[in-house]
């Protein structure tokens, strides 16, 4: 009897489906809308209508409902684009496209030239149909926040939420159908995997092909390819009288709304995927927590830190203070420790230690230079690095957060005295230096000489691994998992990377096969294996593991599918758009200032170039190849080393053999940025002779009041634009003092710190 009833009530919702899909307006080739007359097409019911709909000071085009006061946008086009001005028009071309045309730039909605006619039906798809009566477009297959009754979340497909209310572009969370037939939220550019999921329907495994559908009684299920109902998500049985959708809104939630059609009523939320508003990862960003203050959301940062943009709560906390050297020279901490209780991150501890005490816990994190905070419940303390993700405050938690912070500033008298001290010392060392280096130099030569032609298998891997847990692999073992290096997929100055599969094939990895070249190449190897061994971040690409076997050096990184920034910047109609521009410069910011800042060991990348930022599926930016690197001890700020890098990114300083500090990095992020505004070479000889050399013409162009010559007919946000372009020529400035630190360029990236008009940067041509 139930079998027979799910049938009928299947049946019926496919003959609903069906007649509302065969009941529309008909809108023929040729005709057109703008925002100011004739904005909209309405279907026959006039509930919906596809065209023009106002916000802010612009239009966006979308399908909304018309046919209730409370206009609600359930679908917009080409979302992450700015909204279009007044004189746009949207075309239904004599060859079948939809197309939007504004300020002499054309986009397409709907490519399909075979179309003849479109719709607008009562259900609220937008058709295009061929002479045939086909259709060979529709828009509740390109679903954006909202899913409408008789439309269908496909396996593999995805809602997005808005920013806000008030703006349809891509937010952070994300509901996806996963083609195991689990339906889960995660925040935007993540996995699809447990350890990012808030919301989960737990039916992974259940059949293939699962579909979310919502049916006209607000009966939301999931439902398989042979008619099997997999899951009731809500039961159904509502007022067929009243209307409802399906959204996940800017908070993360998704929620079923009805809306009485019979009534000027508002919207009424029927089920919510969660009634805990905290519950969505990634809302406070990094760094930040989020607590319930009146059953309302609220951000918080770590004792000690501030938000990027301070508007913004999801662009995370970076630290308001001054970090100091970790420890003494009598071997004493310079950092405090602050407690929080009932608040917790993601587990993603590089130490899980069992101690006594709450006090162990905090004093052993002290004086740890690898530990940033320490989270000590039931007898277990797990020590961790920043950045801290998808923190939050619970009273039901138990357990005890603690947090590293700058200590106070010693006095001056302190000072002056510590300082005088240090200046003894100093002398002493160096008159006893001098004495000793005429002995030993000869000593030092001789050895010099007799050490370039000890094998490489004498070394070992002596101090590769003391800090780092990496898997080791062989040689063998890696000529397998890569087909014989089959595969290449780079090639830079320090080695060949080749594509390759570990565990039983189930994880594509990169597999970096250093130079053969024997002293250098083995001094690259340890230097990359150690520097990015210790590091972990999301904008910093991961390490697996190593291979040390005779004279072949190897190294295993997580597989990045999408290449490198430069890839998509310099190939022609491969181009992100501003806003993954603005993402990917952020993201590099970000994993520089980890080197920079917030590493145990002050690291100089040495060279940040677009070839050395990889993408990885969902575009975020990650910084590759360590093998230049530098490593600044506890008490370094600069170095003296021969020249690193790769020309045209290569700051100044190395050139005139002056010491190296981390303004370096900054000077060659100065001219990825510019590269990254512009998407072209920072020299190319191609164009005009004014144009020829970028950071030249970037400077002409801001002095002249005419930016938009760099993105030419691209709409971007003009704000944005002076902003990032200032920023970008503060980074390349001539003297290293004057370039920003990456913590201020992230700042000044965010929009909460002003940025004065920068001065000509001195064209330093031999670096070219």
């Amino acid at each position: 009897m139930a079998s027979t009833t799910l049938l009928l009530l299947l049946l019926s919702a496919f003959c609903v489906a069906a007649a509302a899909q065969q009941r529309g307006s008909n809108i023929s080739r040729g005709s057109s809308l703008t925002p100011t007359s004739n904005s909209f097409w309405l279907s026959p019911n006039r509930l919906y209508a596809f065209g023009f709909y106002k916000q802010g000071d612009g239009y966006y085009v979308g399908i909304f409902l018309n046919g209730i006061p409370q206009k609600t946008v359930v679908w917009t086009a080409i979302r992450d684009d700015s909204p279009v001005p007044s004189t746009a028009t949207l075309h239904f071309t004599s060859e079948g496209r939809l197309r939007l045309q504004t300020q002499g730039q054309q986009k397409e909605i709907a490519n399909s030239a075979s179309a003849s006619s479109a719709s607008m039906l009562d259900s609220g798809n937008f058709v295009l149909y061929n002479s045939d009566g086909d259709i060979v477009w529709r828009s509740f297959d390109l679903p954006t926040d909202t899913l409408l009754p008789g439309q269908r979340l496909s396996a593999g497909k995805e809602l997005f939420s808005s920013v806000s209310e008030t703006n349809p572009s891509t937010g952070m969370f994300r509901l996806k159908m996963q083609n195991n037939g689990n339906l889960v939220q995660y925040p935007v550019k993540t996995p699809d995997a447990p350890t990012y999921a808030y919301y989960t329907s737990d039916t992974g495994g259940v059949g293939d092909n699962v579909a979310l559908l919502l049916d006209g009684g607000g009966h939301l299920y999931l439902l398989n390819t042979n008619g099997s109902n997999i899951l009731n998500i809500t039961d159904g049985g509502y007022d067929n009288g009243n209307l409802y959708l399906l959204r996940i809104d800017p908070d993360g939630i998704f929620k079923l709304y009805s809306h009485d059609l019979d009534q000027n009523g508002s919207w009424s939320i029927l089920w919510r995927s969660s009634n805990d508003k905290c519950a969505p990862k990634g809302l406070c960003g990094v760094n930040g927590f989020c607590i319930l203050l009146d059953d309302r959301p609220d951000c918080k940062c770590l004792p000690g830190f501030d938000f990027v943009v301070a508007s913004n709560w999801s662009s995370g906390c970076i630290r308001n203070f001054q970090e100091e050297i970790c420890k003494s020279k009598d071997g004493s901490t310079k950092y405090t420790m602050s407690t929080l209780e009932n608040t917790r991150w993601e587990e993603a501890s590089y130490s899980n230690l069992s101690v006594p005490t709450q006090e162990d816990c905090e004093q052993d994190c002290l004086e740890d230079c690898n530990c940033e905070a320490a989270m000590f419940e039931d007898g277990s303390c797990k020590k961790q690095r920043l950045p801290l993700r998808f923190g939050r405050r619970s009273l039901g938690d138990s357990n005890i957060l603690f947090v590293k912070m700058g200590s106070p500033e010693v006095s001056p008298q302190g000072s002056k005295k510590e300082l005088r001290t240090d200046i003894l010392v100093i002398c002493v060392s160096l008159a006893s230096f001098a004495l000793i280096i005429l002995a030993i130099s000869g000593v030092l030569i001789h050895r010099k000489n007799l050490w370039a032609y000890k094998k490489i298998s004498e070394t070992g891997n002596v101090g590769l691994t003391e800090d780092v847990a990496l898997r080791s692999f062989t040689y063998m073992e890696l000529e397998k998992v890569t087909d014989g290096f089959k595969e290449e997929i780079g090639k830079g100055a320090s080695g060949t990377v080749y594509k390759g599969a570990i565990s039983n094939g189930q994880r594509i990895v990169a597999v970096k096969k250093l130079a053969k070249e024997l002293a250098e190449g083995q001094r690259e190897f340890q230097n990359e294996l150690k520097v990015i061994g210790r590091t972990h971040h999301r904008n910093l690409v991961r390490l697996l593991g190593y291979c040390l076997d005779g004279q072949n050096k190897l190294l295993v990184y997580e597989y990045m599918s999408n290449g490198s920034l430069a890839d998509l910047l310099f190939t022609p109609g491969k181009q992100p758009r501003w806003i993954e521009r603005m993402g990917i410069a952020l993201n590099v910011a970000r994993g520089i200032l980890y080197l920079h800042e917030e590493c145990e060991t002050q690291i100089i990348h040495c060279d940040i170039k677009p070839q050395n930022i990889l993408m990885d599926e969902y575009r975020c930016a990650k910084i590759s190849d360590f093998g230049l690197a530098k490593l600044l001890m506890h008490d370094q700020t600069n170095t003296f080393t021969g020249i690193r890098g790769t020309r045209g990114y290569v700051a100044p300083e190395w050139h005139r053999k002056l010491p190296v500090t981390v303004k370096a990095d900054v000077y060659s992020y100065g001219i990825v940025l510019l590269e990254t505004i512009c998407c072209r070479r920072n020299v190319d000889w191609s164009l005009p002779e004014e144009e020829a050399i970028l950071e030249e013409w970037v400077y002409q162009c801001f002095e002249a009041g005419e930016l938009g010559k760099l993105v030419g007919d691209e709409e971007v946000d003009r704000r944005q634009l002076d902003r990032m372009v200032k920023v970008g020529l503060w980074c390349i400035l001539d003297e290293p003092s004057l370039r920003p630190s990456m913590k201020k360029v992230l700042m000044m990236l965010g929009g909460t710190v002003d940025i004065p008009v920068p001065p000509s940067p001195i064209s330093f041509l031999s670096a070219i």
